[in-house]
């Protein structure tokens, strides 16, 4: 019976020890494996795409004088009558039409410039007519046509630099998938360039981010045409070919 205990107890160290000592094979094997640098390559994929913009917005600035308050706020009554009757005949509704608060300028107040000179109006008055349309090219036609408001009597503002006409793209949540999965596209396109040059393979994805998308004008003689711009960058592993 002892011996048996004897026999059992040297057969479970052995079974032990040698457990132990696989362990560790595997281990310093793994430690090893650890210690290889881990190659991986970063890229980036560019996705463009040129639009047209889907939202006008032209502010209509005009002015009038005078040297009675009463008489300038008729004038300008008057005038908002034309510049809304002039979209409206455009083909714009009532709800793409709004109007700011007149502007009042007393030039016998100011302290410098023109209270020198002999001023035959007192009062200068100036007003905004916004037009806010989706309706991109029907803008664009009208503002060609608004030479008309001059012969109405219509006063426009040639340097209105303050409020210039601007076009917005507001569709970017349409194309926002298949820009990334493009912009994606060449990204891998470029990893796997750099992996056959370098005599390897291209691995899993380790890490990406997706840029912020860009909306600019494609130029500045057509702003109503912009370019959408996103890039993504991308980092792979590399494995050895």
């Amino acid at each position: 019976m002892k011996t048996r205990l004897i026999a059992f107890a040297l057969i479970l160290g052995i079974a032990v020890g040698g457990g132990i000592a696989i362990a560790g094979i595997y281990l310093g094997m793994s430690l090893k494996e650890s210690r290889k640098p881990q190659r991986a390559v970063s890229v980036r994929g560019l996705a463009e795409r040129e639009v047209d913009a889907d939202l006008a917005v032209w502010p209509i600035t005009f002015s009038e004088t005078s040297n009675d308050l009463s008489d300038l706020q008729k004038q300008i009554s008057e005038k908002k009558k034309i510049v809304t009757g002039f979209l409206s005949e455009a083909g714009f509704l009532p709800s793409d039409i709004s109007f700011s608060a007149p502007r009042i300028i007393d030039r016998h107040a100011r302290e410098y410039g023109e209270v020198s000179q002999k001023l035959e109006y007192r009062y200068l008055g100036k007003t905004t007519v916004t037009l806010r349309s989706t309706n991109v090219p029907l803008v664009i036609k009208t503002m060609e046509l608004s030479g008309n408001l001059i012969g109405k009597g219509v006063v426009l503002d040639a340097e209105n630099w303050q409020n210039p006409t601007e076009y917005f793209f507001k569709g970017l949540n349409k194309i926002k998938p298949e820009m990334i999965e493009e912009a994606t596209k060449n990204a891998r396109a470029a990893g796997e360039k750099f992996a056959a040059d370098s005599g390897s393979k291209l691995g899993e994805i380790r890490s990406a981010t997706q840029g912020l998308f860009e909306i600019n004008e494609r130029d500045r003689n057509t702003p109503q045409k912009k370019q959408v711009r996103v890039v993504t960058s991308v980092e792979y592993s590399l494995i050895d070919d």
